[in-house]
Formats: C-alpha cells, sequence, structure tokens
C-alpha cells in the first residue's frame, strides 16, 4: 500500500473513531435517560433488577465505547500497532457480544414478556391514586396509546383501592371518551356509574407490541448501521496495522 494510501486510511481511521466516541456518548446518555427520566416506560418497570441492569449495560457499554474511540483516535494519528490491534480485538469483541444480545433478546422474548407482565400486574394491584412517578408514567401510556391494564381491563379488578371502596372506581387514564362524556380526571380513580365501567377493552401488551413492529425497521435499521461500522473500522484499523512496519519511537520526548 502507498504512502498516500496509508494517508488516508490513518484519516478515515481517525474520522471513524471520533464518531464512534460520538456514538458512545450517545449510548451512556440514552441509558442515563433510562435511568434518570421520571416520564417513561421504564419508570413502570423500575423496580424490575433486570431493567436496571440493563440501563447499567448501556451506560458501561457507552463508556467502554468512549474509551474505544479514544484509543482509536491515537492508534490512526501516532501509527501505534499495539493500540489498533487492541483497537480491533475490542470491536470484534463488540460486534460479537451485539449478535449474541440480539439472538438471546429474539429466542427469550416471550420470558421477556412474561417478565413485563408480571411487573405490570405488580404496579396495578398497588395503584394508590397519589399521582407517583409511576403511576404518572403508567397514565400516559394508557391515556396516549387508548388502552387498559396490561392483557386487558380486567387486570385492575385486583387493585386493592377498587376492591375496598364502596364506590364503582375506575382507572381515570382508561376512561373511553366514545362511551362516556364527563368531566373526568386524567389520573387516579374516577367513579362509574354502571358495574361496566367506560373504558377501552384492549390491553397495552397489544399496543407497545404494535408500536415495537411499526417501528422496527427504525430499530433494524439502526442496528444495522451501527455493525456495518463497526466492520468499517476493523477493516481501517486492520489494513492500517498491517501497513505500519517500524513505530517511530524517535518521536517519543526522553526525559
Amino acid at each position: 500500500m502507498g504512502k498516500g494510501c496509508i494517508t488516508a486510511t490513518k484519516y478515515f481511521l481517525f474520522l471513524f473513531n471520533l464518531i464512534f466516541f460520538l456514538f458512545g456518548v450517545v449510548i451512556m446518555g440514552f441509558g442515563l435517560w433510562l435511568l434518570l427520566d421520571s416520564q417513561s416506560f421504564i419508570v413502570v418497570l423500575s423496580n424490575s433488577t433486570p431493567v436496571k441492569v440493563a440501563c447499567y449495560i448501556l451506560i458501561g457499554v457507552g463508556a467502554f465505547s468512549m474509551l474505544m474511540g479514544f484509543l482509536g483516535c491515537l492508534g490512526a494519528i501516532y501509527e501505534i500497532r499495539c493500540l489498533l490491534g487492541l483497537y480491533f480485538t475490542c470491536l470484534l469483541l463488540i460486534l460479537a457480544a451485539q449478535i449474541t444480545a440480539g439472538v438471546l433478546i429474539y429466542y427469550q422474548k416471550d420470558v421477556l414478556n412474561e417478565e413485563m407482565s408480571k411487573i405490570v400486574t405488580k404496579v396495578l394491584d398497588n395503584y394508590p391514586g397519589n399521582n407517583s412517578t409511576t403511576e404518572q408514567a403508567w397514565d400516559f401510556i394508557q391515556r396516549n396509546m387508548k388502552c387498559c391494564g396490561w392483557s386487558g381491563r380486567l387486570d385492575w379488578t385486583d387493585n386493592m383501592v377498587i376492591v375496598n371502596s364502596s364506590q364503582l372506581l375506575f382507572p381515570c387514564s382508561c376512561h373511553n371518551t366514545s362511551l362516556a362524556n364527563g368531566n373526568f380526571s386524567d389520573s387516579g380513580f374516577c367513579e362509574a356509574h354502571t358495574p361496566d365501567w367506560p373504558v377501552y377493552d384492549g390491553g397495552c401488551a397489544d399496543s407497545v407490541e404494535n408500536w415495537i413492529l411499526t417501528n422496527i425497521g427504525v430499530v433494524l435499521g439502526i442496528c444495522l448501521g451501527v455493525a456495518l461500522v463497526e466492520l468499517l473500522g476493523m477493516i481501517l484499523s486492520l489494513c492500517l496495522c498491517k501497513n505500519i512496519h517500524v513505530e517511530e519511537y524517535t518521536k517519543v520526548p526522553k526525559y
């Protein structure tokens, strides 16, 4: 490979690693957002250890990607073979881990759905109507997705407030305006005039699944783009590493 090609490869690899560093910032920021945001669906699942672990994994992956991007930039600019080799190896491990995680998620989706069902059922049974952060998140989901409960409206029948009340109460965020008009609240409990609640029949599990299926193309496109970028970085680092024959240690300042 000519000197011009090596120089071009070096700066392309530097640019790639700069993008990879920013990509790590985005991943770490996303993990922090899921962990700290009070309006996302993750708030409803905040008591689940696997969900918290997933958030910490995202933060760790983001920080590791930032470190890899930094090391890759150093290896490319200063043409350090050991850093380029380490960078290639880590990228290979990251790509393998991503493929493994994708396969596990695909084959364990029934287990994940069951876990989410248990968590949401616990949230609904203990929903006190005090407008807490978790309740606001779940009310937001039911109100905007026009659903009630996880599997259906019957998920609310074991709620302690509804069971112990002498009134006919139903969750206000489930209110279906096409069945009953009136001045209903957006959260907490509302009083029904008949035992047949004026709420949506469909559960939020179907709504969430439909949302995922609608946006699956975007998700797959992002995953494929990330994999291609990582593969390109591996190819560039390998080419540059093979064509650097002797490190110029004379450039290192002597003390």
